[in-house]
């Protein structure tokens, strides 16, 4: 083997073969599912057991609630080696592309054999404050957040910034997302 080293020193050059995947996502709720997906796909290639891919997963999912802002995107990266996975959920304000978040969202309708689900993070919003018999002022001083924000999120407005949706899972339990 040549000395790659420039004459250096003498320690010893591993090759590793490394899978490297990234992707970046809009730093919504809606996109979680999407992001999940990712995760999925991602670890089936991994050389971990059923346990580490699981565990992996929901090390990534709560990486995404501590790394979210208020917009912009979340890029989700891994290295995947024969013996082990590294991960990295890094935050950005770019926004992903130029279209509407909206139209970037894949279409919902039409997907067949799965749960039925909320079509919005608005219907499951609204429909869980009916379940809890909580008027948006009481889940708003619950959640630490105005009327108006549960108001707009109700409506669908707007959805919560990632990081609010870890209050939100500890008030109402499982989220609407796969």
């Amino acid at each position: 083997m040549p000395d790659l080293a420039g004459g250096h020193g003498d320690w010893p050059i591993e090759v590793v073969p490394v899978v490297v995947l990234s992707q970046t996502f809009p730093a919504r709720p809606s996109w979680i599912p999407e992001i999940r997906d990712f995760v999925r796909r991602c670890l089936a290639e991994s050389p971990l057991t059923e346990q580490g891919n699981r565990e992996v997963g929901e090390t990534v999912f709560r990486a995404l609630l501590d790394a979210a802002g208020p917009e912009g995107a979340i890029q989700v990266s891994f290295r995947i080696f024969p013996e082990h996975v590294e991960v990295d959920v890094l935050h950005s304000n770019q926004q992903v592309g130029t279209e509407p978040l909206a139209a970037m969202r894949p279409p919902t309708a039409g997907r067949t054999g799965l749960p039925k689900r909320p079509a919005t993070f608005a219907d499951w919003m609204s429909s869980t404050l009916r379940r809890e018999g909580l008027t948006q002022e009481a889940a708003a001083r619950q959640l630490g957040v105005s009327v108006k924000t549960v108001g707009r999120w109700v409506g669908g407005e707007t959805e919560p910034r990632l990081r609010d949706l870890r209050r939100i899972q500890e008030l109402f339990g499982e989220l609407p997302f796969p």
